[in-house]
């Protein structure tokens, strides 16, 4: 595998990058999003980025120097995918108007080098379109990068989006690149979203994205839990938790129908609901869990690599983030797709188990019975699976190399780089 070459911004002049989250559901965006960023700050010490999103949880996380953010009024996507201001009470137009606006005069004032976009090329319903209007007419240098996850929805579904929002012209005539944080062999996003050949051109595929190691050892992490030498973790984790409920309530009544089991084989579970699931939820689950023995519940965590570390098998959704954080350690994972209003991760889902990477339950299918069943099954297998090493963690330093190409806008730098990346 070929050497990926280090870019760094060396020159003593500030390059501004400013980012912008596609945020209208879960954590999942911005995680990816702040990863990238705090990768391109450590590597790049004479960098500056502005990330824009409307993520409620901005505040939560840790920000290294260089990095510093503007807080977006919230939006909000139901089960069939339609949108709605989440916590102000005013209509879409208008709220989409206000985060417009805002977009714009940061823009303005900020005077980007490069623009990286998440997802959506002209953002949640077009909102980006005006600053790309302004940034085009008026800083001609600035470089504009789209990044894209593995998989975006079922090929049906966004060839349909894609042309009724007739994005492979806009791409085509604004983007200088697309990043892929994922793997052709897993999903060949070219081919199943039926992408033109100028289009295709643009591409890059970049690996998945390899996250900090987690703040805690495991030994710390056993220490707080009270976990003992001789006892197994299993984690549960719903991402965000929005619609995470149904997971952890099958699992706590799973442990309760088998806690003579789980007292035998020293089994402990720690459960973390998701800082976006409902109150009144959250409510039910500590509840729920009160009546059990070796059954931790927490709300949410800003380090949940340490956690996955720790853990024996962890049982989730199948988002980007967290399975890939899950396989990055890996750790054996139950995994329940989420299949509304995409189907995203049920598509991640079945690709990854269809290589053996991890164990798939279908949400329709979801069952007490069923799911600890799967567990102990799991827990009981002493082998790992060598298929993870055949996984591409390199997305960061291949995403931080590309967009150090494009601000450095040097023809030798790209040369090599380009050949070492396309290699590797």
């Amino acid at each position: 595998m070929a050497r990926i070459l280090p870019s760094t911004i060396t020159t003593g002049q500030f390059k501004k990058i400013m980012v912008y989250s596609h945020d209208a559901y879960g954590l999942g965006n911005i995680r990816r999003m702040l990863a990238i960023c705090k990768y391109l700050i450590k590597s790049n010490p004479n960098l500056s980025i502005l990330l824009v999103s409307g993520s409620p949880l901005l505040h939560s996380f840790r920000l290294p120097h260089g990095l510093d953010y503007i807080k977006l009024p919230c939006l909000n996507r139901g089960s069939l995918g339609e949108m709605k201001a989440k916590y102000l009470n005013t209509d879409l137009e208008s709220t989409l108007k206000l985060r417009s606006e805002l977009i714009l005069a940061a823009a303005k004032n900020y005077q980007p080098d490069l623009v990286l976009v998440d997802k959506k090329p002209l953002g949640i319903q077009g909102e980006l379109k005006q600053t790309i209007d302004y940034l085009k007419g008026n800083l001609l240098s600035t470089k504009f990068v789209l990044l894209l996850r593995d998989i975006l929805d079922t090929p049906e579904k966004t060839v349909q989006e894609w042309q009724k929002e007739n994005y492979h012209p806009i791409i085509e005539s604004i983007y200088d690149r697309v990043l892929v944080v994922g793997m052709p062999e897993i999903f060949d996003l070219v081919q199943e979203y039926q992408f033109n050949d100028a289009l295709a051109t643009k591409v890059r595929y970049c690996g998945y994205i390899r996250k900090e190691l987690g703040l805690k050892n495991r030994r710390t992490i056993r220490q707080e839990l009270g976990i003992k030498p001789d006892e197994k973790l299993v984690l549960v984790t719903p991402g965000g938790g929005e619609d995470g409920y149904d997971l952890i309530h099958h699992y706590l009544t799973g442990v309760a129908q088998q806690q003579d089991k789980f007292n035998q084989q020293n089994i402990r579970s720690l459960i973390f609901c998701g800082a976006e699931m409902p109150p009144e939820q959250q409510q039910q689950i500590y509840q729920q869990a009160q009546t059990l023995s070796g059954v931790t519940v927490l709300e949410f965590t800003d380090d949940l690599m340490s956690y996955v570390n720790t853990a024996h098998a962890v049982i989730c959704m199948c988002g980007y983030n967290t399975i890939t954080e899950v396989l990055q350690k890996g750790r054996k994972a139950i995994v329940v797709p989420r299949i509304k209003p995409g189907r995203e991760q049920l598509i991640r889902a079945q690709n990854l188990a269809k290589v053996g990477l991890i164990k798939m339950i279908h949400p329709d299918t979801l069952h007490p019975i069923l799911l600890i069943k799967t567990l102990l099954n799991t827990l009981e297998n002493p082998e790992s699976n060598s298929s993870i090493h055949h996984l591409d963690f390199n997305g960061l330093p291949r995403v931080n190399n590309y967009l150090a190409m494009l601000l450095f806008d040097s023809f030798w730098i790209n040369q090599e780089s380009e050949t070492a990346l396309k290699s590797a």
